[in-house]
Parts: structure tokens; sequence; C-alpha cells
């Protein structure tokens, strides 16, 4: 098969399009011809060695992928059906999706929504997946669109972006956070109403004027601590990632006070019986201009650039792979 595959070399992580042999099938695994996949944040660190993903080499990298079954060993799944994949430590431990083909344990797939192509699932793929979770988190919480505005930070990132455009089509009012202006025009396609700059989340107090009925954030650090400090009474806030630092300088304020929520949100290891209703969920909420908007389309040859762009900040939206490009 043909894959992006990671070798370490001198402590240097080295990434390049190779023709490699995948492992015959175990037990209870699953081989899949790949159509798709696209590039997450955490796919940047792995590919670039900017972070400690990758802890074995070779390694294919690709936390997410999209095709159909060529070969099972599990009752579930036959030849011709089209599948999706996300996290369960694929592309970090486990040959992942930038490749022709993959090689996993049936648990970790999850059937097509027939509502959905194999392309806009890896348009959607973890990030969009994640979005989700978050906003299902806010939900459960009880945070309702009359409540007031929720707030999204890192919004024109994958995650981020997804969740803009996932609570507009839910009906809330949605305040986007964003550290690049040249976004601006982008973030307000995607159904933003209300547009601050991350400068504005430097410094916080332990309490501050309450500004947001919920929020999703994906920056944490003095971020997150800034937003606990603005939620309303009742209020929800999910954290599902750490792209301004993995510390949290707040106090117990926000929640003894004002009785917030500090929801944490996973997409890695979410039991395979929640997926698929959260990818029939994406399905039929996300509208169709989402994904015109949301996303770039790129070769498999020009991963490892676009990778160095993407921890550089110069990518927004979603990056697609077209495996066979």
């Amino acid at each position: 098969m043909k894959a992006l595959v990671l070798e370490q070399h001198e402590k240097q992580t080295l990434a390049a399009v190779q023709e490699i042999a995948l492992p015959d099938l175990a037990e209870g695994e699953v081989k899949v011809d790949i159509d798709w996949s696209c590039l997450n944040y955490k796919d940047a660190l792995a590919i670039t060695g900017k972070g400690k993903i990758v802890r074995q080499f070779p390694m294919v990298p690709g936390i997410d992928f999209a095709g159909r079954v060529s070969e099972s060993r599990d009752a579930r799944y036959t030849p011709g059906q089209a599948v999706i994949l996300t996290g369960w430590g694929v592309g970090e431990n486990h040959w992942g999706g930038l490749a022709t083909q993959a090689c996993v344990k049936g648990d970790w797939l999850v059937p097509l929504p027939q509502s959905l192509s194999a392309r806009n699932a890896m348009i959607i793929g973890t990030a969009g997946f994640t979005a989700m979770l978050c906003v299902n988190a806010l939900q459960e919480a009880g945070v309702k669109p009359q409540d007031g505005t929720v707030l999204v930070t890192g919004a024109s990132g994958g995650v981020g972006s997804t969740a803009v455009v996932l609570l507009k089509a839910l009906g809330y009012r949605v305040a986007a956070v964003t550290g690049r202006e040249s976004t601006h025009a982008f973030l307000r396609q995607l159904g933003a109403d209300q547009i601050l700059p991350r400068s504005e989340f430097d410094e916080t107090r332990p309490l501050e004027k309450q500004l947001w009925a919920g929020a999703v954030d994906t920056v944490g650090s003095k971020v997150l601590a800034k937003v606990l400090a603005q939620t309303n009474y009742d209020g929800c806030v999910a954290a599902c990632g750490l792209a301004g630092g993995f510390d949290l300088p707040t106090s117990v304020m926000p929640f003894i006070l004002r009785n917030v929520r500090l929801q944490g949100v996973d997409s890695v290891m979410v039991p395979t019986e929640k997926r698929s209703a959260v990818w029939e969920k994406l399905a039929s909420t996300l509208p169709e201009s989402y994904y015109q908007q949301a996303a770039t389309e790129i070769a498999l040859e020009q991963v490892p650039a676009t990778a160095a762009e993407f921890l550089n900040n110069n990518i927004h939206g979603r990056t697609l792979v077209n495996i066979h490009a």
C-alpha cells in the first residue's frame, strides 16, 4: 500500500510517502480500502515531531479515515461496506489513515450514515465529531438558545469552526474568538454573530461580568480561565482542547458562586454504541453549505508541508486529504 510513513533519525521525525506492506488480518480485525482522510492538530504534531504523539516507529499517521471494507474477520462488517474511523489511538500507536489501506479492530469502526458521503465524513472528521460532543454536552447541561450567547474559542480551527456551524444550525447565538483578523469573514460565513479578538482573553479576574450562557473551549489555559469567569449562572463550558496550554489558572469562584459546570470532552475513547448516534446527528444537523465553506482539499504528498503550516496557524477550517489524488 502507499502510505505517509514517519520514521525517526537522530531524534528527528522524518515524513515521506512510501510503498509498504500491511500486516495480515488478525481475529476481529477489518481491512479497509481508504478513499479519504483529513489533517487534525494531533496529526500535525505527530508529522512534524513537535509533540510526543508517536512513541514507536515506523508509524503511519492519520487519526481519521473513510473508505470501504475489503476484508473482514468481524461478522459485523462485510466487503464493500462503507465505514469511518476516528480516534482509538489510530495514527498514534496503531497505523492510521494517511494511507491507501488500514487494518483495524472492528470495534473501532462506525458504519457510514446513509445520508453522508465518505468525503463529507472526512470534512467532519475528529474535529467535527469533537464539536458535536461539545454541543451535546451543553444541551445535556440545559443550555438552551433562549438562555443567551454561546462562546466558541479557537473558532477558526477545525473543532471551533464546526462548533460555530452546529450551534447556529441549532438556533443559538454564537460569539467566536479568534487570533487572526483574516478569518473574520470566514467565521461570519459560518454563522458567527459576534467576533472577539484572542487578545481580550489574556488576563482575567476570578469573576467577571456574566456574558455567556455556555461555551466550547478548544484552547485551555488563560483563555479557559477567562471564559469560566464570564459564564452565566448555571452555565456550562465544554473543554476539549489545549492549543494554548494544559494549565488552568482559575479559582473555585465560578463553580461555587455561579454554579458553573466545566465539562471535559474526549473524542478518542468514546464507546462504540455512542459514536453512531453522534455521527447520525452530525449528518442531520450540518447544512450543505458547511461542506463547501469549511474544507481545503490536498493530496497525500502535500500532507507534510501542510502539517507545518497547520502548526504555524496558517490553516483555517478543515483540511481534507484525497488519498488517491
